[in-house]
């Protein structure tokens, strides 16, 4: 039974502390749109989300204006595009026809970003998942909503090394053609090892092919509640503060729960699962590097930064398993340096290098995530930090992902403004050297011993 106190308690982290639902994603499975040709196909793929997405905005207002609880963004997440244009597009054209359907379908309904223009292609690419990949800049430069993905490796399969080779080039295109906004295309854009089928966060969502034909997927946030809870505990014992960091994972949870249980029974749509993920965002207060220095760094980027995240990473799972059935997703700490703003500072003074960020990702939930290189960064320097991130997911048997943004005409100590929820960040400096004749290589990186499980 909840009590008045647990009221008035979460009223507070909501006024104070920025506690906020960050998404209700409605995940929609497309391959039943599949026509003979690509017209045929886009107008049932408009249909289909226009018809089943129709209330998801107004849904969520109202939800969020009767409990008191920011529902920040509404999204959809559909089948992986390249599945679905597997038997129609021919060409990269046909596939752009297809992400700007659904451009003008999120504009339809109102959503925030609409993913799952991706593609699967952790042991191998068919032939559509080449096109895809290769219309992914145009893709992004013409549309405004439409978030992309691939998945390039996994535990089970090992690392595609030729689609990673290919993708460095395609980050690089991305950003050309989206210049004049400061190459935010590539903030739309994330590669994956180990990707999860039911991720309610952008830019990495779509909708699994192992899901029901549409779904509801809940993405939580709160590292301004966290950070609070642990002022009353400055000093205390590790069992003391993984305790706390427990417990509130365990409220802002069951926020989230709330809220998927209320847009499942409106909506008519299955509840898939709760994203329980400390998300920050560039306001101050609202940040995960706050958090870290708050358990006692000076700055992010100290000795000892990485063990900090482990543990935060650890207790926030551990507690939000506790208040859900069903908790999936990514599910744990986001570490995006545009996005959050002790981040930036810590990258703006030196504190928090690329290396750094890389050996983070080791105990986070995602990856190198919104970071902002020189422009003139080499194709192959990308695909070598991707291939770099992938290794690390998939000899950990977990999800990571990479979305960098080599910003064309920026170099090292510029800022970047992307705006809203993409925050801003400092340009961050890449080690100069090549791995040009290791990324020239053809074929896969083969999956780890471990992986041999029947």
């Amino acid at each position: 039974m909840i009590n008045i106190f647990e009221v008035n308690e979460t009223n507070n982290m909501i006024e104070h502390e920025c506690l906020d639902v960050r998404t209700i994603t409605i995940g929609i499975n497309l391959l039943d749109c599949v026509r003979s040709d690509v017209k045929s196909t886009c107008d049932a793929i408009y249909e289909k989300i226009t018809r089943i997405a129709k209330d998801l905005v107004s849904t969520g207002n109202e939800i969020g204006k009767e409990y008191g609880v920011p529902i920040v963004n509404k999204r959809i997440s559909v089948t992986p595009i390249a599945l679905v244009g597997s038997s129609i597009c021919k060409t990269t054209e046909d596939f752009v026809e297809i992400a700007k359907t659904l451009n003008r379908a999120a504009i339809t309904v109102g959503v925030n970003f609409i993913g799952g223009y991706s593609a699967l292609c952790s042991k191998g690419m068919t032939k559509s998942d080449e096109l895809l990949i290769r219309s992914i800049p145009q893709a992004l430069a013409q549309t405004e909503y439409v978030c992309s993905s691939v998945n390039v490796g996994s535990t089970k399969t090992g690392m595609n090394m030729d689609a990673i080779r290919l993708l460095g080039t395609i980050v690089k295109e991305t950003a050309e053609l989206t210049k004049e906004q400061d190459s935010l295309g590539c903030a739309k854009l994330v590669v994956f090892c180990n990707a999860p089928d039911d991720n309610p966060f952008m830019a990495g969502a779509f909708h699994g092919v192992t899901e029901a034909d549409a779904i509801i997927n809940v993405g939580v946030s709160g590292p301004g509640v966290v950070k609070s809870a642990l002022t009353q505990c400055r000093g205390a014992n590790f069992e003391v503060l993984c305790e706390t960091i427990k417990k509130t994972a365990f409220k802002i949870t069951r926020v989230g729960q709330l809220v998927a249980q209320e847009a499942s029974r409106r909506l008519g749509i299955p509840f898939g699962i709760i994203d329980l993920s400390l998300a920050p965002t560039p306001a101050v207060g609202d940040s995960v590097a706050e958090i870290l220095e708050e358990i006692g760094l000076e700055k992010v980027g100290a000795p000892g930064t990485t063990a900090a995240l482990a543990l935060l990473n650890d207790q926030v799972k551990k507690g939000g398993v506790m208040a859900s059935s069903y908790v999936g997703g990514l599910s744990g700490a986001f570490i995006p340096v545009s996005e959050d703003h002790g981040m930036i500072e810590a990258a703006q003074c030196g504190a928090l290098t690329l290396e750094k960020l890389e050996a983070m990702t080791c105990v986070c939930s995602v990856g190198l995530d919104m970071i902002a290189i020189p422009g003139d960064t080499t194709a192959s320097t990308i695909s070598g930090i991707i291939a770099d991130e992938a290794a690390i997911g998939m000899v950990n048997q977990k999800t990571t992902a990479v979305r960098i943004i080599p910003v064309v005409g920026k170099k090292v100590g510029d800022t970047v403004e992307f705006g809203g929820l993409l925050g801003y960040a400092p340009v961050m400096p890449v080690n100069p050297y090549s791995c040009e004749k290791f990324i020239s290589r053809e074929g896969r990186i083969p999956a780890p011993i471990h992986s041999f499980k029947n």
